[in-house]
């Protein structure tokens, strides 16, 4: 999803990149400089293995840093909505399934308890008072927001504070994160409120998000610049064996 994160206390909306068509090639994010890559064992897999990759003055994808462990969906992965054509084979994730969205989607804004945060990437801190909108009939279905903007009415329902520290006993897995943007254009039931955060436990299951190891975050805050225009790729290993060549990927 496409999240755009506005000013503190400011409404903080999801918006971007438009879903593109059927292609064969990477067309989508051909400008991509950065690409952090999860692979899994396959549809039903719960955790996986994270990379980061740069391209080189040829273009060539090269590794850089280690690999981490990082967990996903409690049920798996499933296609989602992005930069990367529609697929026909496999699961689709979809609202409430557990499944995290796989395929390739741009990466939005860093998100976190904190005023400040060591990254490049746009930042916002979080409220108490801020909501990312997971009820489908919402008109602000996919996006963050703050009720103190829009009112407590607005949020009802959502199961998504992002100050969970203050929701959910002191919980720190939005302690930093980063949004990944899947179903840009909130299409109702597609899914939303996806991603990058800290796990609860090594390889805890999420709701569809990736969640890592903090020391892994923070080399991902420190790496990532908007400037490259970095994306964000999760496959099972299958898909990504089949797609590599035509998407371009390490």
């Amino acid at each position: 999803m496409t999240l755009r994160i506005l000013a503190a206390f400011a409404v903080l909306v999801l918006a971007g990149c438009t879903t593109v068509g059927p292609k064969s090639d990477a067309t989508a994010w051909r400008d991509a400089r950065q690409m952090v890559l999860v692979t899994t064992a396959d549809w039903d897999a719960t955790t996986g293995t994270l990379r980061t990759f740069a391209r080189d003055e040829a273009g060539a994808w090269r590794e850089q840093g280690e690999a981490a462990p990082v967990s996903v969906g409690r049920s798996g992965s499933g296609w989602g909505i992005g930069l990367s054509p529609a697929q026909t084979s496999g699961p689709v994730k979809r609202e409430g399934d557990g499944r995290a969205p796989a395929g390739v989607f741009a990466i939005g804004e860093a998100f976190g308890y904190s005023e400040h945060a060591g990254t490049a990437l746009p930042y916002a801190q979080m409220q108490a008072s801020s909501w990312c909108m997971d009820v489908v009939a919402s008109p602000l279905y996919n996006r963050i927001v703050d009720a103190a903007q829009v009112g407590d009415a607005a949020v009802r329902g959502s199961s998504e504070p992002m100050r969970l520290d203050l929701h959910n006993g002191g919980d720190q897995r939005y302690r930093s994160g980063f949004v990944i943007e899947h179903n840009p254009d909130a299409r109702k039931g597609a899914g939303s409120c996806i991603f990058a955060h800290l796990w609860k436990a090594p390889g805890a299951p999420t709701a569809g998000c990736t969640a890592m190891a903090n020391a892994t975050m923070q080399r991902l805050y420190g790496w990532l610049r908007p400037d490259a225009k970095p994306v964000f790729v999760l496959l099972p290993q299958a898909e990504h064996d089949r797609l590599q060549a035509a998407w371009h990927l390490p």
